[in-house]
């Protein structure tokens, strides 16, 4: 049920402390559900989290919500277009320090993106109201962050986790090993919420932190028995591959899952239990 994801309708979220509205962007799509959530966080002098595309009318509504008051900062999880060109025209509004990590040379990503300065892991931003922890974690793309509202336990994940989906790991710059080792790093912070980029909050963190752990694990371990399943076949097209990993996602989703097996193959390449030959890919070490 969907009924409070209204684009432009500022919602509250529960929180015990510090004001948290969720303002939903008018990008609905395949890729990005009901579209890119901006949270606006503070009463008296505000951050903004992930300002979304370059949508004038978007950033126009988060003008009105602040409302005149101070905007301290503009936090930006990564640099794809559904994040972080919205930033350039928020900054024509204010003044405000931008937190985030420089796109990666030869990705692709929001050329308009500039951080204020260079930002490093476990860094805190902190003004009258309230304090930010930024936590790298790489997976998705090598540049992205998490946000740790610390007072109220609530991590801002950006697509690092999504309610009710699994984000793109996107190879080159996306690695596998990289998103499973971000998520294990998460489970030593103190969480009580996760308010994604896309979907409703989760209120169940480490649940949902380990169901994501499972989830990639079960599909790796697909991935090696359909590997091994062609040991005497010869190597298998990776677009062969992803027809039998991914038998239960919709073909219209195939290309982006083929995407995220590729990173699955990457991380086996890298654990010397797959190759890549002319064909496709085989497996090493086969206990067939």
């Amino acid at each position: 049920m969907l009924e409070d994801f209204i684009a432009g309708v500022p919602v509250a979220i529960c929180t015990a402390n510090v004001q948290v509205l969720r303002v939903l962007g008018s990008n609905a799509g395949p890729m990005t559900g009901p579209g890119t959530n901006t949270y606006l966080v503070g009463r008296d002098r505000m951050a903004v989290i992930d300002p979304g595309p370059a949508d004038p009318e978007h950033i126009a509504r988060l003008v009105d919500i602040i409302d005149g008051r101070p905007l301290d900062t503009v936090f930006v999880t990564h640099t794809h277009g559904d994040h972080s060109p919205g930033t350039a025209l928020l900054l024509e509004h204010f003044d405000a320090q931008v937190v985030g990590l420089s796109i990666p040379q030869g990705s692709g990503q929001d050329p308009s993106f500039k951080p204020s300065r260079r930002y490093v892991d476990s860094e805190r931003i902190v003004n009258s109201e309230f304090a930010v922890k930024l936590l790298h974690t790489p997976g998705h793309v090598s540049n992205h962050l998490c946000f740790l509202l610390e007072s109220e336990a609530m991590l801002f994940t950006g697509d690092h986790i999504l309610e009710g989906t699994t984000p793109v790991i996107l190879p080159p710059d996306g690695n596998m090993r990289d998103y499973l080792q971000s998520l294990e790093r998460l489970k030593s912070e103190t969480l009580r919420s996760l308010a994604p980029a896309h979907g409703r909050v989760m209120t169940k963190p480490y649940r949902e932190i380990d169901k994501l752990i499972r989830h990639r694990m079960g599909r790796e371990s697909k991935l090696r028995r359909a590997l091994e399943a062609a040991v005497d076949s010869g190597p298998l097209p990776i677009e062969t591959l992803t027809e039998r990993v991914y038998d239960d996602v919709a073909p219209h989703l195939l290309p982006w899952a083929q995407k995220t097996l590729y990173a699955h193959l990457l991380k086996l390449e890298a654990e010397a239990e797959a190759e890549q030959s002319a064909g496709g890919w085989i497996i090493k070490n086969s206990s067939i």
